[in-house]
């Protein structure tokens, strides 16, 4: 799955390690626990070389699951539960399951998006297993203190800018083969019920390879939907204090946001130190 997760590219690595890619098969299960569990793995490594990481991506919720050592021991998975979970989504559609869990739990149904089933399922298996909102549980996690130190930046532009470029990115996707990526998923056995087919991009193509919609239908769907899914990563992370805001339109090439934040990044730190665990 490299198209459509506009995954980096060997290339653009430019030989410095990148850790949690190409992880796992696509048939696979992913989510926040085992991502929490890798992740740990990671730093370890990376701060055994006494370097600092970087954590760079835009789901909050994992990312703050990472950096407050958010506790997920009491959600266990129950198969039978996803199951039936399941056989409701497949039957009357993601809006259902959404009002299942509204009903219990309104504040994760504002915050969760129908067509995020996996999070909608896990919000709801959480309640069956603990009598109790997840959104209650996250709430508490999150008044924990930070797990780690951290420089945090959020790089942001405006709105008519953001949203030509995401226009642009979608485009690109289809010219390099996106389309033809999602077939070759297909023919291997994934539908839209695996974890994996539900992203942004692949769920929209298996539509319209399905019949369901048209391809020209499924391209607008997808900048249409990551439109509304970059106002909710904003929304979210304007209500974490900890992040810095960088508008990224202020500076007038890459070298000199890096070397905006590398200035930021010492200030917090200092020349030597190093953003470790806070007891190590």
């Amino acid at each position: 799955m490299d198209i459509g997760t506009a995954k980096i590219s060997p290339e653009q690595r430019k030989g410095i390690p990148h850790y949690l890619i190409d992880l796992i098969d696509p048939r696979e299960t992913w989510n926040v626990v085992r991502f929490q569990q890798e992740a740990r793995k990671a730093l370890a490594e990376i701060y055994g070389e006494g370097r600092i990481p970087i954590l760079c991506g835009g789901t909050g919720f994992y990312i703050q699951a990472l950096l407050y050592d958010i506790d997920f021991t009491a959600m266990q998975e129950d198969l039978p539960l996803r199951e039936s979970l399941l056989a409701v989504y497949r039957q009357d559609g993601p809006e259902a399951l959404h009002e299942r869990l509204r009903a219990v739990d309104p504040v994760s149904a504002e915050a969760i998006h129908p067509n995020n089933v996996k999070r909608v399922i896990r919000a709801l298996e959480y309640y069956a297993a603990c009598g109790k909102p997840i959104s209650a549980h996250n709430e508490a996690e999150r008044n924990k203190p930070a797990a780690f130190r951290t420089a945090s930046f959020v790089l942001w532009m405006d709105r008519e800018t953001l949203y030509r470029r995401i226009d642009d990115r979608v485009d690109r996707m289809f010219e390099e083969g996106l389309t033809d990526e999602v077939r070759r998923l297909k023919e291997k056995g994934l539908r839209e019920a695996d974890v994996s087919m539900q992203g942004l991009g692949y769920r929209q193509i298996l539509a319209a390879l399905d019949g369901t919609i048209s391809m020209e239908e499924a391209r607008e769907r997808i900048k249409q939907e990551t439109r509304h899914f970059s106002k909710r990563q904003i929304t979210w992370f304007r209500r974490e204090p900890q992040f810095q805001w960088i508008d990224r339109s202020a500076y007038p090439d890459t070298a000199a946001l890096v070397e905006e934040l590398d200035s930021r990044v010492r200030a917090i730190f200092g020349q030597m130190d190093l953003p470790g665990r806070k007891e190590s």
